[in-house]
């Protein structure tokens, strides 16, 4: 029979073992990508084996460990299961161009997405709308695991960690993601970075969204946005940037978590400061 509520070790269990599984794919590929067969989807959106071999370690994980919950993955069909309560969205390599040119920063990201009125524990309410409650982004190349659960706090390799305490935009670093497959917002895209780069301490673009969100969490970084990700990219490190004391919304401030990647992302101090620097460029979707 179908759980009613979340069995938060068991799939927080399940996320660190599959992540570890997709990232040991990855690695042994990294060091031999010569030997890669490489796909374009479309312009700048490329697929290997690698990304390919990570997620089916992943899936495998999960669907033994976790069999009735649904999953979204980016390089597969989306696997149903009737009345899930809750989605998986896997991102087996955030980071596939840094990976393919042989830059080490890069990640393999899990998030478990419950659904609205889902209730996660006897006694508790039901959800009143989608909510990230189990993450796991993990770099391979620094051996840094960051995971956290719904209510459980924010953790970098078992250890507690938090956003930063920095108080102003002017004293912040932020981190963003440039347009480079879809160029349709670059007018809207630009003037949030040039008042970016002109209202505060720095602006830093690595090309792993998932990797943001977990500098954010652990204070490297004091905010983060970027527009059009998928909702894979965000969906573990939205919650471990809320679990690290964060604030995470999406830009347009029509969905519970940001599932169409619209996303903005920082310590609690700046956010309102923050939000007020990208507002006049926000071109709202109808």
């Amino acid at each position: 029979m179908m759980s009613t509520h979340i069995d938060f070790h068991l799939a927080l269990q399940a996320a660190t073992e599959a992540a570890h599984y997709g990232a040991a794919v990855l690695m042994s590929y990294f060091n031999n990508r010569e030997e890669l067969m490489i796909e374009y989807k479309s312009h700048n959106d490329l697929v290997s084996q690698a990304d390919k071999e990570a997620e089916k370690a992943i899936l495998n994980k999960l669907t033994q460990l976790t069999p009735d919950y649904a999953i979204i993955a980016e390089e597969s069909d989306k696997q149903t299961r009737p009345n899930a309560i809750a989605t998986w969205y896997i991102d087996p390599l955030d980071g596939t161009t840094n990976f393919l040119h042989g830059i080490p920063h890069f990640a393999v990201s899990i998030g478990l997405v419950a659904h609205k009125g889902t209730i996660l524990s006897p006694g508790m309410s039901p959800l009143e709308e989608d909510t990230p409650i189990v993450s796991v982004v993990y770099d391979p190349n620094r051996e840094e695991l960051f995971s956290a659960f719904y209510l459980g706090g924010c953790q970098l390799n078992g250890q507690r960690i938090r956003c930063s305490r920095t108080e102003t935009l002017e004293q912040s670093v932020l981190a963003t993601g440039f347009p480079f497959r879809d160029f349709s917002f670059e007018d809207e895209y630009d003037p949030t970075f040039k008042a970016a780069i002109h209202r505060t301490r720095g602006v830093r673009r690595f090309g792993a969204a998932a990797l943001d969100l977990a500098w954010v969490a652990c204070g490297r970084y004091d905010g983060f946005w970027e527009f059009r990700l998928s909702p894979w990219d965000v969906a573990a490190g939205t919650l471990l940037v809320r679990e690290a004391g964060g604030t995470v919304k999406d830009l347009y401030a029509q969905h519970a978590w940001p599932v169409t990647g619209n996303i903005i992302a920082s310590n609690r101090f700046v956010f309102d400061e923050f939000l007020d620097m990208l507002n006049p460029s926000l071109n709202v979707p109808t």
